[in-house]
This record gives structure tokens, C-alpha cells and sequence, in this order.
């Protein structure tokens, strides 16, 4: 039987991904479809009669943009919005800021493949000499995280990803869960594939075939122990989920032409 009920969700679509680049920790907006489905996401949980208590987001633009047109559109602004370095994208090291489609086209389809979707297979790290090293590790933002600008990653697996989410998920979020508040969980690709591995048991290869859709909220039911009693729900219209799950996992392969 079900105690507990958490939101997560990807943020929309943020302005590299019409650029089919690797964004990771450059913060970059949302574009216009990713505003339209931020306000999409909150408009059809207040329609379903959901009410939030607290949101907690990455330290990236387009997570907390998400989460604060989401507040809008369900007429509750005045919710807290909590942020974290600890739910930021995974860190792609140097390939940040590069195209799937020509990684695609350069070394193979399954090789990036790899590099986005599996679990243990950490991306070549970024270093001084990279285009977006200083605008990252510059960055104020990264001076209010727990641990200093040396510690944060140069370069991270899914699993890197899961190990320095979870202290945060079990300190911060799980005593907010347990005093009876509706939480929900504004974070990206990874980060909410992490989680929802760590939550529903999912496998190091199964995880590798998890495609989440940008701006889609995924209802997650979980027992007193914080175990699933049943399968996520990717909550809206399925046949547009499906054809969004179907534009993400394209994002890595090699454009076609006629």
C-alpha cells in the first residue's frame, strides 16, 4: 500500500537541446517549447488536483525556470523552491558543449549511446584548457555548494551522479517526505534517472535503455520503507510521451539525409 507520493520531472527543453549539444553544467535556458512545457507540466497537475509543499531543484537555470513556472501555472508561487548543486545535470567532462549527432557520426552510434545513457562509463574530464571551464568553475553559484570548487566533478558516470544525489535525497528530501509533504523534484536527464534507479530497484544494464522526456512528470508511490508499490507513471497524453521518449533517444544518432 502506498504512504508516499513524489513528483519528479526533467526540466523543459532547454535552448542547447534544439542545438543537440551536450550541455551538462553550462547553464543554459529554456527555449521556448521548454517554457510551454513547464507551464504544460503545472497546468495538468493543478487539473489532476495536486498540491505541492516544496520544490527542489539543481543549481542550473533551467531546473529552477521549470520549477517556477510550474508554481505559476498552478497558482502556487508561494510554494519554497530548495536548491542543490547535488541535483545538477551529470557532468560530461569534455564533451561538453559538443553535437550528439556529429559524436554520432564520428564514433559510432552505440559509443554515445554509452556515454549518455550508461551507468558506469565516465566521459573524458574537462580541464583549463576547455571553452567552458571557466564559465563553470567560475561561477558564483558554486561557491554556496557543501563541498569547494576543487571537489566538484571534472567529469561524472550515472553512478558518480547517483552517489552524490543520494546523501541528498535521504538528509534533505526523504524528512520532508516523511512529515507528510507533497514534494516534487525539478531536475534533468540524469540526475532524475539516478533517482528513479535508486527508487525503483532498476538495473546497471536496465538503466541504460531509460529515456526520460523533457518537461513530463513521473508519479512515484512508495511504501513506509520508501519502497515503489507499483511502476512510475510518466503522468499526461502517452502517445506524445512515447513520441517525445522516441526525440530524445534520436538526439544521439546519426542525422539521416534523402
Amino acid at each position: 500500500m502506498s504512504k508516499y507520493k513524489v513528483f519528479v520531472m526533467r526540466h523543459g527543453e532547454g535552448a542547447w537541446t534544439k542545438e543537440n549539444r551536450f550541455c551538462s553544467w553550462v547553464d543554459q535556458r529554456l527555449s521556448e517549447d521548454g517554457v510551454k512545457e513547464a507551464l504544460a507540466c503545472g497546468h495538468l497537475l493543478r487539473e489532476a488536483g495536486y498540491h505541492l509543499d516544496v520544490v527542489f531543484t539543481s543549481l542550473l537555470s533551467r531546473s529552477i525556470h521549470t520549477a517556477w513556472l510550474l508554481l505559476e501555472a498552478m497558482g502556487q508561487e508561494w510554494v519554497p523552491v530548495v536548491k542543490s548543486w547535488r541535483l545538477n545535470e551529470r557532468h560530461y567532462g569534455a564533451l561538453i558543449g559538443l553535437n550528439r549527432a556529429e559524436m554520432a557520426l564520428n564514433h559510432g552510434e552505440e559509443q554515445v549511446k554509452q556515454w549518455r545513457r550508461s551507468y558506469d562509463l565516465t566521459p573524458p574530464p574537462i580541464d583549463k584548457s576547455h571553452p567552458y571551464f571557466l564559465e563553470i568553475y567560475n561561477d558564483r553559484r558554486y561557491s554556496t555548494c557543501d563541498v569547494s570548487k576543487e571537489d566538484l566533478p571534472k567529469s561524472e558516470s550515472l553512478k558518480d551522479v547517483l552517489e552524490r544525489l543520494q546523501p541528498y535525497w535521504d538528509g534533505t528530501i526523504v524528512p520532508e517526505i516523511k512529515q507528510g509533504k507533497s514534494v516534487l523534484i525539478s531536475g534533468h536527464g540524469n540526475s532524475c534517472r539516478a533517482l528513479l534507479k535508486h527508487l525503483q530497484g532498476i538495473s546497471d544494464a536496465d538503466i541504460v535503455n531509460v529515456t526520460l522526456p523533457t518537461g513530463t512528470p513521473i508519479l512515484i508511490e512508495l511504501d513506509e520503507n520508501f519502497r515503489p508499490t507499483k511502476p512510475m507513471q510518466l503522468l499526461g497524453d502517452q502517445e506524445a510521451i512515447q513520441a517525445a521518449i522516441r526525440k530524445v533517444e534520436d538526439q544521439g544518432k546519426v542525422k539521416r539525409t534523402a
